[in-house]
């Protein structure tokens, strides 16, 4: 099985992605998520397959939520990630 999707992030969160199939575009996205989405901005079109890595999200989850409903929401890391990655930089640091 083979998807073709158009890749979106949104302007106001970041890091927060909308996958859509290629063919239907934004039309099976809800309103109100395109609405708290924000104009989507074009990233990307890519061919998903099963065989296929996806940076942050799961191929089989994506291309899933795609046939299922039209679209996938790739949401942005959880602060406690990215809290844990700024720690780890800042014991890295010279004290003084």
């Amino acid at each position: 099985m083979k998807t073709l999707c158009d890749i979106y992030r949104s302007p106001r969160e970041s890091e927060m992605y909308l996958y859509v199939c290629k063919q239907q575009g934004m039309q099976a996205v809800p309103e109100k998520l395109q609405q708290l989405f924000g104009k989507p901005v074009h990233v990307t079109t890519l061919l998903l397959t099963p065989e296929r890595k996806l940076a942050r999200a799961d191929v089989d989850k994506v291309m899933n939520a795609l046939q299922e409903q039209g679209y996938y929401l790739q949401m942005p890391p959880v602060a406690d990630d990215e809290m844990r990655a700024i720690a780890a930089q800042n014991s890295k640091l010279p004290r003084g």
